[in-house]
């Protein structure tokens, strides 16, 4: 079992940056497929950016367009999510995800542990 606890989350400017942090335990933690993914009010959940077990391979929503890097530290059992130049439509929760496979992209249904979420709100 993995148990996944995000944090970072909070009230930005639009324009502004948010730094998420998800720190894992249980598990293996390099084996694993992480991922962000958000769900806006009245939106269902959706993809935001992966990493591969190895960290050399990320993914990403169309709509991150250059502005989020997701990266991890095997050592530390983290993933984080930089989000810069946010804009009021990112506002939403924000889920970390781990799947068993290590090369998980982007679908949901291979992600089996989710975090609790933590809230992002941008403001004009």
């Amino acid at each position: 079992q993995v148990h996944l606890v995000e944090s970072g989350g909070g009230l930005v400017q639009a324009g502004g940056s948010l730094r998420l942090s998800c720190a894992a335990s249980g598990g293996t933690f390099s084996n694993l497929g992480l991922a962000w993914f958000r769900r806006a009010p009245g939106k269902e959940r959706e993809f935001v950016a992966s990493i591969l077990w190895a960290g050399g391979m990320t993914f990403y929503a169309d709509f991150v367009q250059g502005r989020f890097i997701i990266s991890r530290d095997n050592a530390k059992t983290t993933v984080d999510l930089q989000m810069n130049n946010l804009k009021v439509e990112d506002s939403a929760v924000y889920f970390c995800a781990a799947a068993k496979s290590g090369l998980a992209r982007q679908g949901e249904h291979q992600y089996v542990y989710w975090g609790q979420g933590t809230q992002v709100t941008v403001s004009s």
